[in-house]
């Protein structure tokens, strides 16, 4: 049986998790769940003797670097170097037309964390098996809160023989009574971007619900370079590609797309509330992470972050505190959305 080809899609600036998470070094990078960074875990998730092959991770040029050092040298690893932001269907496309048609791609973003790796793995090898029999599949991720940040799935009817499911419907990030009714209905499920198709089907479905997209990037990387493990897609033939989302593009217009459960300690780290409900947290529910020192008293719910100047806490719930240089943030959990949109996360 062919090895999946685990697609690492690496983009964006990570400002939610400001000031920690810059444009110059974003939330994939960092070590934010344990020694790994993000990077680094999705990685190791996807090894050789698992039915892996060698990662493609499709970047841009102000990660490269990043990326190449945090691959450490992995053999036969990849790097497509997007010469702009074009959002992931043509993030995947140029993925795809680096590979054999009757390859199964894996797609992953870069910044997730998942704790359960090895749910993980089983879900990838039963998208995979899915995949070749041509559906396009989505991990459905167990929703075990009412999230109004995530997109979520709709399950239908079993698809006989195999643990997945048809994907009755995709559905936007809904308001929260919406999202408490999908989790009281007990078959939504969220979904968290992580992809598994047969690049044969996923070019055919490109080619007809997005015409655009797959030509010119079809005639991107027609006209690309190779530089060792780095491609080069033409840039000026990329400017011309539309952006979209995979999900808007493909998956919300195939009539083959599928579901696998996935209960697998799944988070995008979107905020700083995301992160500290990843952390190990005391009985109290406060957490502590960063080179610095903390004191907290009589706190519940508190997550401290510093890289070195010692952070006293007295008394307060559901607050989070984060000491970057001379960059200091507090914020309530109710005000962590916001955290993207402060003056110092904007102007980087």
């Amino acid at each position: 049986m062919s090895q999946i080809v685990p697609v690492i899609l690496c983009g964006g600036s990570g400002t939610r998790l400001w000031p920690r998470s810059r444009v110059a070094k974003p939330k994939p990078f960092l070590p934010l769940v344990g020694e790994s960074t993000l990077f680094e875990a999705t990685v190791s998730r996807c090894p050789p003797d698992l039915g892996f092959a060698a990662p493609v991770v499709v970047t841009g040029r102000q990660h490269l670097e990043h990326v190449e050092a945090q691959l450490h040298g992995q053999e036969g690893a990849s790097v497509i170097v997007e010469p702009a932001a074009r959002n992931t269907a043509a993030a995947i496309a140029l993925a795809a037309c680096r590979l054999p048609d009757d390859a199964v791609m894996l797609v992953c973003p870069s910044d997730h964390h998942i704790g359960r790796p090895d749910v993980f793995a089983r879900a990838a090898a039963a998208a995979a098996a899915l995949a070749r029999d041509g559906w396009l599949v989505s991990f459905g991720i167990e929703a075990t809160a009412p999230e109004t940040g995530f997109g979520y799935l709709r399950r239908g009817e079993a698809i006989e023989g195999t643990p997945g499911f048809r994907t009755a419907q995709f559905v936007e990030k809904p308001d929260l009574e919406r999202a408490r009714a999908f989790l009281a209905e007990g078959n939504y499920a969220w979904n968290g971007g992580i992809f598994a198709f047969r690049v044969s089907d996923f070019m055919a479905e490109l080619a007809e619900h997005r015409p655009q997209i797959a030509a010119k990037v079809r005639e991107a990387v027609a006209k690309g370079t190779l530089d060792g493990h780095r491609f080069h897609p033409d840039a000026a033939t990329f400017a011309e590609v539309e952006s979209d989302s995979v999900d808007y593009a493909v998956m919300e217009n195939t009539r083959r797309a599928a579901l696998v459960p996935a209960d697998m300690e799944w988070s995008d780290i979107g905020n700083w509330h995301a992160l500290h409900e990843a952390l190990d947290r005391d009985d109290h529910g406060n957490a502590v992470r960063g080179a610095g020192d903390a004191e907290l008293v009589d706190c519940r719910n508190v997550l401290v972050d510093s890289d070195g100047p010692r952070v006293s806490v007295i008394g307060l719930e559901n607050v989070v505190v984060v000491v970057d240089g001379n960059d200091i943030l507090v914020t309530t959990v109710q005000g962590v959305q916001k955290v993207g949109k402060l003056s110092g996360a904007v102007n980087q």
